[in-house]
């Protein structure tokens, strides 16, 4: 792993089913991420997903690249364009930073509307031969 190394991009369907099980699974049980009616009457144009979900996206993104031995030492995400069904989110990222076994990954994933979430990911692997 090398400064400059990407990461293949990664396309998640963005499901109803998806949206309101990460809520779910989350214990987030607020109205706009399971209730259609509900997001309309608060302004959005459905249900979106919330920030724990892309926060375990991202985090399956770059273990999925690094393997599951991977260790997520810290994940640093900002959302913008919301995640509604139907769209496709596309994640994609760049190694920044990697010194020994440690990396810092830059995410980005897209819908859509735009930029869903950037953000960063630091990472360890397993020293060789362990």
């Amino acid at each position: 792993m090398r400064a400059g190394d990407r990461l293949p991009p990664l396309e998640i369907p963005v499901t109803r089913t998806l949206i309101v099980a990460g809520a779910i699974a989350s214990r987030d049980y607020q109205d706009v991420h399971h209730d259609p009616e509900l997001a309309r009457q608060k302004g959005a144009p459905d249900v979106f997903m919330n920030i724990l979900t892309t926060n375990g996206l991202v985090g399956r993104y770059v273990t999925d690249h690094f393997g599951p031995t991977a260790v997520l030492r810290k994940v640093a995400i900002r959302l913008g364009a919301p995640n509604h069904p139907g769209d496709t989110m596309v994640l994609t990222g760049s190694v920044e930073e990697a010194d020994g076994n440690t990396a810092v990954v830059r995410v980005v994933g897209a819908n859509g509307l735009g930029t869903h979430v950037t953000g960063t990911v630091t990472l360890t692997l397993p020293e060789a031969g362990s």
